[in-house]
């Protein structure tokens, strides 16, 4: 089992799965969400519409899967992050988690081989950087701890600038 940090553009990763810091409507919006929604084209859409029609809204912390559209990945797992308010800081450390944990399980579920996640919630949702990435870090470390037999087998951590990497690699 591999985890690696890359700096980039999540839309561009050939893996299995890319994992989307969505909304909890799935129907696209600023940052890696819009970026792979435009990138990927109108089949995720669709797909998250149907989506939306049978559980009405994505809760924190839960994950789905569409397919990629027009990406190199083959899925998308989309995924609901906290938006972080001071005053809720544990509850929302384990939704983060959550989030990383709830992806990998559908992957799972999928036979799939490899996944790439952004940084979730820490764009527009706030979470801070040098909180977040620990989460993360250790929520997929976790995971393979609790899961040694795993079809994964690549986790990539795709961090879009600097200050962003930085945060993961000292994680």
């Amino acid at each position: 089992m591999k985890i690696a940090l890359i700096k980039g553009d999540i839309t561009t990763q050939k893996v299995d799965a890319i994992v989307n810091a969505a909304n909890s409507s799935l129907m696209g919006g600023g940052g890696v969400d819009g970026a792979i929604h435009r990138a990927g084209g109108p089949a995720i859409l669709e797909e998250c519409k149907e989506i939306i029609k049978k559980i009405s809204r994505l809760q924190t912390g839960k994950a789905v899967i569409t397919t990629g559209g027009n990406l190199p990945a083959k899925y998308v797992i989309h995924t609901v992050g906290p938006i972080y308010r001071k005053e809720k800081e544990e509850e929302q450390e384990k939704e983060l988690g959550d989030c990383y944990t709830n992806a990998l399980k559908i992957a799972e579920e999928k036979g799939l081989k490899s996944i790439a996640f952004p940084s979730i919630s820490t764009g527009a949702y706030r979470y801070p950087l040098g909180e977040a990435a620990p989460i993360a870090v250790g929520a997929v470390r976790e995971y393979f701890k609790e899961n040694p037999n795993s079809s994964i087998k690549e986790v990539y951590f795709v961090l879009f600038n600097e200050e962003t990497y930085e945060a993961y690699a000292r994680a």
